[in-house]
């Protein structure tokens, strides 16, 4: 399974790739929404940090749904609008960085294992 992971910051991105790969997938960083539109075609999963400053979360969000990827979005625990919006825009779910921080490949693994976006259940998960 082939992951992008949209994240502009170079550590975000780097600790992101890791837990991907500790998941068990291929990981593919892009750093932005010209990047991500590129590469979405070979890939099968998208996960976006919704706190970037070089392009939308919630419109990468959107994006990769659109295009029939299945979405994982990671921001800011306290920040329940934008998480709401992720949700809205396709994210299968939303977590916050700490629960990545702290049990990162489990929780990967169990949302690449998950059937079809279709099949997910969007929660705003923590």
């Amino acid at each position: 399974m082939r992951v992008l992971i949209l994240a502009d910051d170079l550590i975000w991105s780097t600790r992101l790739i890791a837990r991907v790969r500790a998941a068990g997938a291929d990981a593919t960083p892009v750093r932005t929404l010209a990047a991500l539109d590129q590469a979405l075609p070979g890939a099968d999963a998208v996960i976006v940090d919704l706190t970037a400053r070089a392009y939308d979360g919630v419109d990468a969000v959107c994006r990769s749904s659109e295009a029939g990827r299945r979405v994982l979005a990671v921001g800011q625990h306290d920040d329940a609008e934008l998480r709401r919006r992720a949700l809205d825009a396709g994210a299968e779910r939303v977590h916050p960085y700490r629960k990545l921080f702290e049990d990162g490949p489990a929780t990967l693994a169990r949302w690449l294992a998950t059937g079809a976006a279709g099949d997910a259940v969007k929660t705003p998960a923590g």
